[in-house]
């Protein structure tokens, strides 16, 4: 999973929780649907058309966020464009289907299966016969076997970010002819569809110097559709072209340009028709679905193919009416990614260290109306997401929010009591400057820095995709960033809750988007009737805080500042004023982006943050590191893996575990289903909505746009001939 975490747990144990451990059962109790898995609420879009509609030849320019400072996937510093090379020019086993899946790839497999389970788990693979490298050399066992020994963790000359999977193979055999390979697993494996994709050759494989260094600034020998041309850091660009030993289906497409484009610059360059396809933000999203007309919706794009909520077309501004000339020829196709935004409550130490004020945070919150401020202006399914694991349509999925359970503000107050948090009581006014109770994150900590927080969080999910426009845009949209309304500037701290500003519950639009980081909180207060400990107040009234020892309880609210973060911060105001119905004050603190998961999520300076996690069809590999207890280190220091709301129990490692081992699959899944029950009980972080995904494409593109959980077909994408009728992509209004 990409970048966000969890920490550790309370050992604090309540009437509560136990509560909680019993509407947990239930839950399970209920997954006994015939597929709690559900759809995936919004599918591809990606104007789907015939090969034959395609003309042969062109160049797609495709923005990206950088060049990849390296090509080998498996190293550290390796980026979502390191993924998108390495998906057009290497083997891939398995890739994944519209809803997430893994589905074999008939381009390199004959056949993948388990072939024998005792004495021990042995996996046969039957290549493609026709599958080469570049260079003309078969594919075989040769490569898998030193994929294996770069990848087992036992070498630690090979610098690995990542030996999952690979750690649990004993050998590797040429099977009954040269096709065919044998993978026999030391421990049982139940996540082995996730190895060997993407496949290097055994010369990057081979020895850790060209592991190391070898495979970062080029690939030599390659298998896929494309292969890597030239890389130009200077002009920012890789150039991808067709491989001439590719046994598919002949790619479409001649070359792929990747352009490296801020994102708040990838308006300008679409105008400007640099660009043919492009990620953007839901503000250059608005203004770029003026040019498209509305189409009818999509086969492909399910629920997405609504249209965006954007300005009367009929009263267009002088401003919206040169966007809708400039961008003439392209359209938005949107979607939801495989990934959430959750709001995430540092264990560590502090008021949320207790799991009932972590329980009474979650109980306030309407993770509903979050949903529905974030994805219902962009014309896409408003649903909370109901698990940590898996998002709906993908097999690991079922809601087990209910082991939590839902918004009750009476049921917030009576946990925030039970540990101790009453309102009304006697609080110590703080000095100017003096720290607020819950944000001991903002002291030093002991062993504060030396904590490992494991694989670091990809640069593209902490930039948030809400980034203004060009300036003639803004000026047309008059519209101020609440958040800088409820701040009084771009640095500093307030308190929600302080103020008492009316708040109009949400009209601000949020738009959000790439972030996988904390977005920036908007403050509010409103004004209202005190109510009774125990009770729940009147929608939009304000109750005391809440106090213990002479302390009032506000936690710290760390969030980027930004402009990509504008989105969030709407999200965190909301969230804010939510937290203050029931009590508690929320401090905001704004960081700079390059600091904010480094210097305060991975190292725990903070009580609240939001972030985004990829999810993953193999949750039981890569979900582990971000849900595993933290352990002390040698050194003593907390090994936090990516754990980074500090928050563990044995249980949960234990139904991972058992989850990794088990070759049945419907067993698998349901022990996957219990963790998540486990997760939400514990509420280190409460999963809030599925991000969305929104891409600008010339019309005439075929076979891409917003690809939601699937693999790209890059042999597939192109130029629609003239004449052909134009595919059916998204609805724009």
């Amino acid at each position: 999973m990409s970048h966000e975490g969890i920490a550790t747990r309370s050992v604090m144990r309540s009437v509560a929780f136990l509560g909680a451990s019993a509407l947990a059962v239930s839950v399970l109790a209920g997954c006994s649907d015939p597929d709690p898995a559900g759809k995936p609420l919004a599918g591809q879009d990606i104007a789907p058309a015939a090969r034959a509609e395609i003309a042969d030849g062109g160049t797609l320019h495709w923005a990206v966020d950088a060049v990849p400072e390296t090509l080998n996937t498996f190293q550290s510093d390796a980026d979502t464009t390191t993924t998108r090379i390495a998906q057009a020019t290497l083997p891939s086993m398995f890739r994944f289907d519209a809803a997430g899946r893994p589905e074999r790839n008939p381009a390199y497999l004959e056949s993948a299966k388990v072939v024998e389970t005792e004495p021990k788990q042995v996996v046969l693979y039957k290549l493609d016969q026709q599958a080469v490298w570049s260079d003309g050399r078969e594919i075989g066992a040769a490569d898998f076997a030193a994929q294996w020994r770069a990848l087992s963790g036992k070498d630690s000359a090979y610098w690995t970010a990542r030996n999952a999977g690979y750690d649990r193979i004993e050998k590797i055999q040429r099977g009954d002819n040269d096709l065919e390979v044998r993978v026999t697993f030391g421990q049982p494996y139940a996540d082995w569809r996730s190895l060997f994709s993407p496949l290097y050759p055994k010369e990057v494989m081979g020895t850790p110097d060209a592991f190391n260094d070898g495979a970062r600034r080029k690939l030599k020998v390659s298998a896929g559709p494309f292969v890597v041309k030239q890389i130009d850091r200077k002009a920012g660009e890789v150039l991808l072209t067709r491989n001439p030993r590719w046994w598919g289906e002949r790619a479409k497409l001649n070359e792929i340009v990747l352009r490296a484009v801020p994102r708040d610059e990838r308006a300008a360059a679409l105008a400007a028709g640099d660009l043919d396809l492009a990620e953007v933000d839901p503000a250059a999203a608005k203004r770029i679905a003026l040019a498209a007309p509305p189409r009818p919706q999509s086969p492909s794009a399910g629920g997405s193919a609504t249209p965006l909520m954007g300005p009367e077309r009929r009263r267009l501004t002088p401003a919206q009416k040169r966007d809708k000339a400039r961008f003439r020829g392209f359209e938005v196709r949107k979607s939801l990614e495989p990934a959430y935004t959750q709001l995430a409550l540092n264990g560590g130490e502090g008021p949320l260290a207790d799991e009932r004020v972590r329980r009474g945070v979650a109980r306030a919150l309407d993770r509903e109306k979050l949903a529905k401020l974030v994805l219902s202006p962009l014309g896409l399914p408003a649903e909370p997401v109901g698990s940590h694991l898996a998002l709906s349509g993908q097999a690991a999925y079922a809601d087990n929010s209910g082991a939590i359970g839902g918004q009750d503000t009476a049921e917030a107050q009576a946990l925030l009591a039970d540990a101790g948090w009453v309102p009304g009581g006697p609080v110590e006014e703080r000095k100017k400057g003096e720290k607020a109770a819950g944000s001991e994150a903002d002291k030093p900590k002991k062993g504060a820095g030396s904590e490992k927080s494991g694989k670091k969080a990809e640069k593209d999910s902490e930039k948030e995709s809400g980034k203004k426009g060009d300036k003639d845009s803004e000026k047309e949209s008059g519209k101020k960033d609440s958040a800088k309304d409820s701040e009084g500037g771009d640095d500093g701290a307030y308190i929600v809750g302080e103020d008492n500003k009316a708040d109009d519950e949400g009209e601000h639009l949020a738009q959000d988007g790439k972030q996988y980081g904390s977005k920036q909180l908007q403050q509010g207060g409103v004004p209202g009737a005190y109510a009774p400990q125990g009770t729940a107040a009147p929608a939009g009234a304000a109750v005391r805080p809440l106090a213990k020892d002479g302390k009032a309880l506000t936690l710290r609210f760390v969030v980027p500042q930004g402009e990509g973060s504008q989105s969030l911060r709407t999200v965190a105001d909301r969230i804010g004023i939510m937290l203050e119905r029931v009590g508690i004050r929320t401090e905001i603190t704004k960081v700079s982006d390059e600091s904010y998961f480094k210097d305060h999520i991975a190292s725990g300076q903070y009580d609240l943050a939001l972030y985004s996690w990829p999810t993953s069809a193999y949750p039981a590999t890569d979900a582990r590191p971000i849900y595993a207890k933290p352990v002390p280190a040698a050194d003593g220091s907390l090994n936090v893996e990516q754990n980074y709301t500090r928050v563990g129990t044995d249980q949960v490692d234990q139904l991972f575990d058992q989850a990794i081992a088990t070759l049945d699959e419907s067993e698998s899944r349901s022990l996957i289903r219990k963790a998540d029950s486990r997760i939400w009980a514990a509420a280190g972080s409460i999963p809030l909505y599925q991000r969305p995904q929104l891409t600008a494409a010339r019309t005439n593109i075929a076979n891409a746009g917003a690809f939601g959980f699937g693999t790209p077909l890059y042999e597939d994408m192109g130029f629609l001939k003239k004449g052909s009728g134009a595919p059916a992509p998204s609805s724009q209004g």
